[in-house]
């Protein structure tokens, strides 16, 4: 029977793609365990697979980053941006790797599976392959495998062939190196501790030393990239609605295409302040004729005080119906929530938040699927400008419709499964005594 280990940093968005995986691995008889943060411990064990707590030191709640990394406030945000890579995602690394160790020793892996952020699995894959399992990458956001014609990752910049490109891709990422000098520098330290020699290249661009890179997307979301020599795969989006847990609010009936929809949200995480997105929508389009359904994402609908005639809100409704009957989406640019709008034909707005949401809108645009407001916090006049563009310019749904085509056509979780199957199949053996260094090390 195949054992697999999943593990993704305690954060929402890198946990939820990956239990659709899990429950299929589990669902054709695999014993998978999932390490990750403690509270997501329920949404684990639904799926069948085993949770395994992150040690202290890597788990925080994500609902309230301020509370575990109250130094990253106030910061401006490339001062924001370098410290998260340092203190929330490069640092604990080390925590994670020896989580992971621990675990191989515990029982023999077929395959380790883990987010791109999972800075673990970048220090696992330092070790010879026929030393290791095969690490495989789902990948919950962006991809982020360096390419010719491409910026670093993070600076929401399109890509750019020729000398043109190569000189200014070549500029940005002197900048970016510069500016995430400690990062990289504490990562580099974290592998002498760990393997006795600094690593294979900047702890940031791990992918392209895993042994394959699953993407829960579409190539035609993403930038190309015939130059990467790792294994690349698409699959898809893997997430599920949550349709059959948040019922039909009373306004329901409201929806009945006599008027456009335009739905908005900040999500389940980023939705402290309700300024951000979610009211300059409202306002912004209180006087056109469309109807603006609105979810809190768990905020009381009352924290947005007086709502216009034309708007509906409730804390969460039914997705896959409401994305059925949607013309516009708006949102701050979470990966998977635009991947679902997408699977729906449904053209986006997007005001960029913090995060990767900056790739997010920067792919958005270059598909041609909607509209960046390039701004966190936009004014409700520039909402409604990027809102009546969409509308009233074909091609964007145009574009949207092929996504949604190219989504309906990926494999998903079985194909995510039948990728690990493949990649074990043609991994190097590990030692005749069945164990490998990384197991005899930690025993």
């Amino acid at each position: 029977m195949p054992n697999h280990l999943i593990a993704a940093v305690p954060i929402h968005g890198h946990v939820a793609p990956l239990l659709p995986i899990a429950a299929q691995l589990v669902g054709r008889g695999d014993t998978v365990r999932f390490l990750t943060g403690s509270r997501f411990a329920a949404a684990v064990t639904a799926t069948g697979a085993t949770h395994v707590p992150l040690p202290t030191e890597a788990d925080f709640d994500d609902r309230d980053v301020a509370a575990r990394f109250p130094q990253r406030e106030g910061l401006s945000p490339l001062a924001a941006i370098a410290f998260d890579i340092e203190h929330i995602f490069i640092r604990p690394g080390e925590t994670q790797y020896a989580a992971v160790t621990a675990l191989l020793a515990a029982a023999p892996v077929d395959a380790v599976i883990v987010d791109p952020l999972f800075l673990g699995g970048a220090l696992l894959t330092e070790v010879p392959a026929d030393q290791r399992p095969p690490v495989l990458v789902a990948g919950v956001v962006p991809l982020a495998l360096p390419g010719r014609d491409l910026a670093p990752f993070g600076l929401g910049v399109p890509p750019l062939a020729g000398l043109l490109g190569r000189v200014r891709n070549g500029a940005l990422r002197a900048v970016n190196a510069r500016v995430l000098k400690s990062a990289e520098a504490a990562g580099a330290a974290i592998a002498r501790r760990v393997h006795g020699r600094s690593g294979s290249g900047p702890m940031m661009d791990w992918l392209s030393r895993a042994d394959a890179v699953v993407q829960l997307s579409v190539p035609s979301f993403e930038y190309p990239r015939p130059d990467t020599a790792t294994r690349l795969e698409f699959t898809g989006m893997v997430t599920t609605s949550s349709a059959v847990e948040h019922p039909r609010p009373a306004w329901w009936s409201d929806l009945d295409g006599s008027r456009p929809v335009v739905h908005v949200t900040q999500g389940t995480i980023a939705n402290g302040d309700l300024s951000e997105l979610i009211l300059p929508t409202v306002q912004g389009l209180a006087h056109d004729d469309v109807l603006v359904v609105v979810a809190t994402g768990g905020r009381p609908v009352a924290d947005l005080g007086p709502l216009p005639a034309n708007t509906r809100a409730a804390e969460f409704l039914p997705y896959a119906e409401l994305f059925a009957r949607t013309d516009v989406f708006v949102t701050n640019g979470g990966y998977g929530g635009v991947q679902f709008a997408l699977a729906h034909g449904v053209p986006v707005v997007i005001a960029p938040g913090k995060e990767d949401k900056v790739e997010v809108a920067a792919r958005v645009v270059w598909s041609g699927t909607g509209v960046n407001l390039r701004r966190q916090r936009p004014t409700g006049a520039r909402v409604r400008r990027g809102v009546r563009r969409v509308l009233t310019d074909p091609r964007f749904r145009t574009a949207a419709s092929r996504i949604a085509a190219e989504l309906a056509a990926a494999p998903g979780a079985a194909g995510f499964a039948a990728v690990v199957d493949d990649v074990v199949a043609h991994h190097p053996r590990p030692a005749a005594d069945g164990a490998t260094p990384v197991q005899r090390e930690v025993a």
